[in-house]
């Protein structure tokens, strides 16, 4: 999804649990595991597979990196001929035929906008580019209050609709120049579509990323559930936060200290407040959520890094989300988490 690739990292690791008997039976030997990585949407991937020879990882590799291109043909706001950009382009308020994984999509980042009173919002690209962290270069100064009201004017939910006619779905705004970013929920997307693509290929223990979005499912190279550590959301250390066992679940975590510069003497986060159209300047740093999906844990987690951290409890009680945020006062980083989160917790480190 994309600019994230500044966002809260999560790491896989594998823990190797011992017991408490003095002798312990003997264990049957590890499994291979295989780590296939690269670059895609402006962040990156990996795959951890388990048995899986030379010859099997040399294809698999060419089909994911063939799946990832075309996920990012479609999303992508870089590539001028991408299916996003060319909607984006378009002047036409009439219905625009997209395919079924955009409107899905589309669909799901609507729904969820509206659960965050719009923090959430996928119209914000005009915000996004006028502050410098989309296609355009980042601005030599501070956005004037003129500039950012008629970015505002651009932005909103309620001008982009998803209808279904005689089998095709479309997109359709209703003025000329709305501006879809989806680079907030594409990293989640892309870690569901390789999890199907294991899944197609008949491969029963993976965990797979894209950006801070993951996807396991099965056991990894030691019989033991995958892993998945939450980093303190620090620049000057990779410290773990938690550790947690999603289960078959999707995790994904947005943070508002990787992805940012300084303009005027401030530094300016990439979380655009889509109500003030400026960054976020609140201490909630970093949120991280588990979901059935990772494109639904991905477009919830910016919303709430949004909201902030008490609108963001609010919303997450309410809607009983799986959530673990992490405020800083000066030095100082303080965990919060869901009693539903709570539920996948395996370690914590203060």
């Amino acid at each position: 999804m994309d600019t994230t690739l500044f966002r809260a990292a999560l790491l896989a690791l594998t823990l190797i649990l011992t017991g408490c008997d003095p002798t312990p039976p003997a264990s049957p030997p590890a499994a291979a595991v295989t780590v296939l990585e690269g670059k895609t949407m402006g962040t990156s991937w990996r795959v951890s597979v388990v048995d899986r020879d030379k010859a099997e990882t040399d294809a698999l590799r060419e089909k994911i990196t063939a799946q990832l291109d075309a996920d990012d043909m479609l999303l992508s706001t870089w590539k001028s001929d991408s299916a996003l950009s060319r909607f984006n382009a378009s002047t036409s308020t009439t219905p625009w035929p997209v395919d079924a994984a955009m409107a899905d999509i589309v669909t799901l980042a609507l729904r969820i906008g509206i659960k965050t009173d719009s923090a959430m919002d996928i119209t914000i690209g005009p915000l996004v580019n006028l502050w410098g962290f989309g296609p355009d270069h980042q601005p030599a100064t501070t956005p004037t209050p003129a500039q950012i009201e008629a970015a505002k004017m651009r932005v909103g939910l309620q001008h982009l609709a998803v209808s279904y006619q005689a089998g095709q779905q479309f997109l359709q705004k209703d003025i000329p120049d709305l501006y879809v970013d989806l680079s907030t929920v594409g990293e989640g997307y892309a870690a569901d579509h390789l999890a199907r693509l294991m899944e197609q290929e008949g491969i029963p223990r993976y965990l797979v990323s894209v950006g801070g979005a993951l996807v396991s499912r099965g056991m990894n190279g030691e019989g033991k559930p995958w892993r998945v550590a939450i980093q303190k959301p620090t620049d000057r250390e990779n410290a773990v936060q938690a550790v947690v066992d999603i289960n078959g679940h999707g995790i994904s975590t947005s943070g508002s200290y990787r992805n940012y510069y300084e303009l005027d003497g401030k530094r300016l986060s990439h979380v655009i407040d889509p109500h003030t159209g400026h960054p976020v300047d609140h201490n909630l740093v970093s949120v991280t959520v588990i979901a059935p999906t990772a494109l639904e844990a991905d477009t919830w987690d910016t919303g709430l890094m949004v909201l902030g951290p008490q609108k963001a409890r609010e919303v997450a009680m309410r809607e009983g989300l799986a959530i673990y945020m992490i405020t800083k006062e000066g030095d100082t980083f303080t965990p919060w988490m869901s009693p539903q989160f709570a539920a996948f917790l395996q370690s914590k480190k203060n």
